[in-house]
């Protein structure tokens, strides 16, 4: 009897729970779009444009995915990630984020699977950007495609960790494959980009204190130059333009043409024929030329050989002169 008496009453109760409840549709938590002005790290200007951003909250912190524009034959997209670590309970329900160190054997396993059937190659010089250091890898496809993978942790140092802040962390990974850009250009973007979130609270600062000014900046004897090639580095060129694609002509066989008789290039040109042309043999002789122009000079000639020359002693005297002309 006391058992049925509960499980009426416990009837009633779902009866009633299912009258009081609202019946809206919730969405569970996972990986939302966003739009691309709320990325939380943005490419620099002139870089790759954002094609789209996916979030993803996590009990701990934030993470998100930037598209990138790509061009490339690798498989792929070209992406953004960033990974914001702070305190737990920040979203709840979202699960925390776990997190890891860098180390090589995991950014091995990322960079196969962010540009498969790329032969990456590690690079060993010491680079950082405005954030702080940060590491690379690049290499080429087999069409020749430049492709490069960056990664990035910025949090502070251990000692402004012990005074109970500056407790936040950032990671970064990039992946830039381009089919018309070089090495240097892509790895400008790693450069160039710009962090745009935040942590609330001045405990979570990943950044810790700011550096302090130059100890050059008011003092005698240490003149400072305007930035034209001096004493500064050249910067890295920020973002990239991709080269015009070249486009290549068929091959064709040059035609053989009858040798010509113009003198070659850089030689001094002949002088101009003196006199009419002599025939060669078994050649007609040319009568292009009207006799009419011939006889002129040959009558000319005759005529200046007949001129006679006075005597002298015809010259002073009138009659004389006259007898002379007859």
């Amino acid at each position: 009897m006391r058992l049925r008496k509960t499980i009426s009453l416990v009837a009633v109760a779902g009866v009633m729970a299912g009258c009081t409840s609202t019946g809206g549709v919730r969405q569970p938590s996972g990986p939302e779009t966003v739009a691309p002005e709320k990325a939380l790290v943005l490419p620099p200007p002139g870089g790759p444009s954002i094609v789209s951003v996916v979030e993803r909250k996590r009990g701990n912190g934030v993470e998100q995915t930037v598209s990138l524009f790509t061009s490339s034959s690798v498989p792929g997209q070209n992406f953004l990630k960033i990974q914001f670590f702070g305190a737990s309970g920040a979203n709840p329900g979202t699960g925390n984020a776990g997190f890891r160190l860098i180390n090589e054997s995991a950014i091995a396993r990322e960079m196969s699977h962010a540009a498969p059937g790329v032969p990456m190659a590690t690079s060993a010089t010491f680079l950082q950007n405005a954030y702080g250091p940060f590491g690379y890898a690049s290499g080429r496809s087999r069409a020749g495609d430049a492709c490069i993978f960056a990664w990035q942790q910025i949090r502070s140092s251990a000692a402004a960790n012990t005074q109970a802040r500056n407790f936040g962390m950032i990671q970064l990974r990039l992946r830039l494959c381009d089919a018309r850009a070089s090495e240097r250009q892509l790895l400008g973007i790693v450069y160039g980009y710009t962090i745009s979130g935040t942590f609330d609270g001045v405990i979570w600062n990943p950044y810790g204190a700011p550096p302090p000014a130059d100890a050059a900046l008011g003092r005698t004897g240490n003149p400072i130059y305007p930035d034209e090639g001096g004493y500064r580095a050249s910067p890295v060129p920020i973002g990239y333009e991709p080269a015009p694609v070249v486009a290549r002509r068929p091959r064709t066989a040059p035609l053989r043409s009858a040798p010509s008789r113009q003198p070659a290039q850089g030689a001094a040109p002949l002088p101009a024929p003196i006199g009419p042309r002599v025939p060669l043999p078994g050649e007609a002789p040319q009568t292009s030329v009207a006799p009419e122009a011939v006889a002129v000079p040959l009558e000319q000639s005759a005529r200046a050989i007949g001129v006679t020359v006075p005597s002298p002693d015809c010259i002073g005297d009138a009659a004389m002169t006259a007898v002379c002309r007859r």
